[in-house]
């Protein structure tokens, strides 16, 4: 077992805030109160350090008693900032509990979706946690220790009638570099092309809330996100928007990690854990996302 230079609590408990994102009436805020869980709304999760698995961790981790994460918000409920401009959503509250269970804290820090994954190929960061699809593609470059299953959904404005199988010549929303921007929509407008039907118009946003702003005020006629992104922003502008379709194309979140780093396998441990004792299962309903909860952590669990 390694020697720690460090000393911290034994067990953290995680607490959700009451404030986060709110798309009300034509723009989407992520400072602004009624996002996140009320306080009566949430079950607090007790998570303690397991030794054996802590015991895993990279030595340098160990001894800093951190892990570095690189994020980028907001991407609700994921992650996001309440109004004190501290992340928070379902993403932090995971990886609180995977830090807890490895004995360390995690440091955020803000960064562009598309600088993540070279940073932590870089060694700036020690992983990544951002909502990123594992894919065999990403796989190339890092690896993945997956956390949980989402799809793609389609939203568009109450009362529309788009259909994300046949969406030619529709204005699209899409949050840069993600993969709906990168694969699934570029993917379906070819498809228009091929059968002589006009191509998709992708409009990238930097953000997903800008994504979602710009088709509340019907600069586009439709949105694709990751299903919980999209249902969540759905269910903050109230009447607003809508799904359009099927939740599609099911894949799983991971937490990319330097390409054979031992780190994946003790998050994968520690995810592991979580998900056997029930934590996980609780701290996804506290933020209504548990339809995408999984049963078992995998390294580079990558279906396409």
């Amino acid at each position: 077992m390694f020697a720690r230079s460090y000393s911290r609590p034994a067990r953290i408990i995680l607490a959700l805030s009451g404030a986060g994102a709110l798309l009300l009436t034509a723009c989407a805020q992520n400072t602004e109160d009624g996002g996140a869980p009320a306080a009566d709304e949430k079950t607090a999760v007790e998570i303690s350090e397991v030794a054996e698995v802590a015991a895993t961790l990279p030595q340098k981790n160990q001894d800093s008693g951190t892990l570095v994460v690189g994020v980028n918000v907001p991407y609700s409920p994921n992650e996001f900032k309440d109004a004190s401009g501290k992340i928070i959503g379902f993403d932090v509250d995971m990886m609180d509990a995977v830090a807890a269970v490895l004995g360390v804290t995690a440091q955020y820090e803000e960064a562009d979706f598309d600088r993540i994954i070279p940073s932590v190929q870089a060694g700036t960061y020690d992983l990544g946690m951002s909502s990123f699809t594992d894919t065999k593609e990403r796989e190339n470059s890092v690896d993945f220790t997956t956390y949980f299953n989402a799809g793609t959904q389609w939203a568009q404005q109450a009362g529309g009638k788009v259909d994300p199988t046949d969406a030619c010549g529709l204005k699209v929303a899409v949050q840069t570099t993600t993969i709906q921007d990168q694969e699934e929509v570029p993917a379906k407008s070819a498809a228009c092309v091929a059968a002589g039907k006009p191509a998709i118009d992708i409009l990238k946003f930097d953000s997903q809330d800008d994504a979602a702003n710009a088709l509340v005020l019907g600069r586009v006629d439709a949105m694709s996100a990751d299903s919980p992104v999209t249902a969540y922003a759905i269910k903050q502008t109230g009447d607003k928007l809508e799904a359009a379709g099927e939740v599609f194309d099911s894949a799983p979140y991971g937490y990319p990690v330097a390409k054979g780093s031992p780190l994946a396998a003790s998050l994968q441990q520690a995810v592991q854990y979580l998900i056997d004792n029930g934590q996980y299962q609780t701290i996804a309903e506290n933020w209504g996302v548990e339809a995408g909860v999984i049963k078992e952590a995998k390294i580079n669990g990558a279906v396409s």
